[in-house]
Order: C-alpha cells, then structure tokens, then sequence
C-alpha cells in the first residue's frame, strides 16, 4: 500500500436524457473522517450510495461532496388542452352571447384562438423524472471519481513520503552528531568533575568520601543521554517502518513525531554542552517540519 495525503480535488461530468450534472469531490486534513454531501434529495438512494463507498474508500480527511444536476428544455412536457377548462370557458362564452343578445348587443363572432387564448386552457404537461436510471448511471460514474480522488491522494502521498524520508535521514545525522558530542561532553564532564571534586574536598572537612562520590554518579546519570539517542534511533526506523507499510498510518506517525519531540526536549535538558545544545535544536527543527508534514497524512 501507499502513503495517501489527505488533501485531493477531483471532478467529472455526465449526461443522460435531458439531465446532465457535474461532480466535485475535495478534501483537505482532519483528525478523523468527516463527509459533508450536498446531494439532491429527489436522487433516491444516492445520497446514502455516495456516503457507503466514501466510508469505505477513505480513512480521515474533511471531505466535501457535491453533485449539481441540471435538466434542459428538451425534456420539458407536451403542450396539451385543458378539456375541462375549456368547456367551462365556451358555457360562460355561450352564456354571455345570450346574455347580450337579450340587452340587443351583437358580439362578434369568438374563434378557436381565442378560446385557446384564456388562462389555463392550454398547459404545458409535465414531464416525469425517473430517478432511477439516474442514480445508475450516478453511482457508475462515482466509482471512476473516487478512483481518480484517491488517484491524486496517492500522489501527494507519495511526494510526502519522499520529504519524511528525507527529513528522517537528517534525524539520524543529528543524533549521530548528538552522540559525538556526548562523548566530548563527556571528556570535559569528567574533567571538570576530578577538578570541582578535588576543591570540596579541600575545603570540606569531615565530608563523607563515599557520599560526595554518589552525588556525583547521580550527577552523571541525570546528565546522560544515552537512551534519548537509542529512543531517537528507535523512532527514526518505526517510522520508516509505517512509510514503508503505507496505508492509513498518519495517526502513528503523529505520535511518533510527539515521541521525537520529547526526546529532544530531554536532550536540550540534559545538554550542559553548547555542542549539544546546538544538535538537539536542530532536531527540534526538523521535528516540527516533520509534523507539520505529517499533519496531511491519512
């Protein structure tokens, strides 16, 4: 499997009858799978088809879907007469005519176009819309755009990959360089430990040897760093592990990047050595671009 980003835009047209609609499928990060459709309600069962297979195909992202459809002319109804109506509209018509000829009107003679010509008589019948081959054709298509929106999820994913391997081989770097610096410090920290150790024990009389000698192994130990470097190394290869497994692994490598961050955090804690201090701010650096990369990971 591959790395996926989480952020994809994918569109696609279609046609049947007098219908024709356009798909717009996006994406951009989120902490879990949040689907957002605007689908026309009168598509029966489609709203709940697209929902299905995005569940299904995606693992985290806010993902916004939307389908516009459109109808033209072509499909509108017949036009047809109003039977009824009509016959309503000539008894009024051949009730006015008696009506006027007892008051010695004459009106004149009323034609077929002006009977056709009152409010109503002649109607547009209206077409009827089977959603049903609609929705075939819909969820056939929705298929090919999914396929082209992971398409591009996968893409990005794979352009990810590449800059997170990249950054954790500077990791690796850095903490081999923190190690070299270690044991410098190390050197000078004994150094400076016989020389501060020989100057209390000058000026203290009566101090207990052994006791002055724990402190300073205590002191030694709080200042190693030791572990913070394996547990450096150790994430450097999770994490390279999970990139090559690909998959929906962003949650992981989200809290591996909280584990690097806290190894560094120690180390600059620990550093007592300008050498050292400057490695694990350069750590530090690199941590936070690899979290922000990670953040667009599924």
């Amino acid at each position: 499997m591959t790395i996926r980003s989480m952020t994809a835009f994918a569109s696609a047209q279609g046609s049947l009858g007098p219908h024709s609609w356009t798909w717009e499928l996006r994406s951009v990060n989120a902490k879990g799978l949040d689907l957002r459709l605007r689908v026309p309600d009168w598509l029966e069962g489609l709203e709940a088809h697209v929902r299905k297979v995005l569940s299904q195909s995606l693992a985290r992202g806010n993902v916004s879907l939307t389908l516009r459809v459109s109808r033209t002319d072509d499909g509108a109804g017949e036009v047809q007469v109003n039977a009824a109506l009509l016959q309503s509209v000539v008894r009024a018509l051949a009730e006015a005519e008696d009506i006027a000829k007892q008051n010695q009107l004459n009106l004149g003679p009323t034609t077929a176009a002006d009977l056709l010509g009152f409010r109503g008589v002649l109607e547009q019948a209206a077409g009827e819309d089977d959603p049903a081959p609609l929705v075939a054709q819909m969820q056939t298509e929705l298929a090919d755009l999914v396929k082209a929106f992971i398409g591009m999820r996968e893409g990005e994913g794979e352009a990810l990959a590449q800059i997170l391997n990249a950054q954790l081989a500077q990791v690796q770097d850095l903490t081999e360089r923190a190690g070299a610096e270690a044991e410098d410090r190390k050197l000078r920290f004994a150094e400076t430990m016989k020389t501060n150790l020989a100057r209390v024990m000058d000026n203290a009389e009566g101090a207990d040897p052994d006791r002055v000698a724990q402190e300073l192994a205590l002191i030694a130990v709080k200042a190693d760093v030791t572990e913070e470097l394996d547990r450096l190394n150790a994430h450097v290869a999770a994490a390279r592990e999970l990139l090559q497994k690909g998959g929906a692994v962003g949650r992981r490598l989200d809290f591996l990047m909280q584990e690097f961050n806290r190894e560094a955090n120690t180390l600059c804690s620990k550093a007592q050595h300008s050498g050292l201090t400057a490695v694990g701010l350069e750590l530090k650096t690199v941590i936070d671009q690899m979290r922000e990369q990670v953040q667009n990971i599924e």
